[in-house]
């Protein structure tokens, strides 16, 4: 389990590997729920504005890394995997 210290601000700072897990970034919002779990107060903690668009969208940054975003180069993609290239 991973702790955290809240300054006299009440202000802490998230673990990296949270931040990646979630998404975040400097700027982003979240979400707090506050729960019961076996009698104990517990928080849940989920960010804002981030959707199923966004998660299936992130899964798709393997294909494009390294690659050209040129409208072109987009089109002569598809073409090839479609094989309708030079069309």
């Amino acid at each position: 389990m991973r702790t955290i210290k809240v300054t006299a601000k009440r202000q802490a700072t998230l673990p990296a590997e949270m931040c990646q897990d979630l998404d975040l970034h400097p700027g982003d919002r979240l979400a707090l729920e506050r729960r019961r779990i076996d009698g104990e107060p517990a928080w849940i903690v989920r960010p804002v504005g981030k959707g199923k668009v966004a998660s299936w969208f992130r899964a798709l940054r393997s294909f494009a890394s390294g690659k050209s975003h040129a409208m072109a180069d987009i089109r002569r993609s598809i073409g090839l995997a479609t094989g309708e290239a030079g069309s």
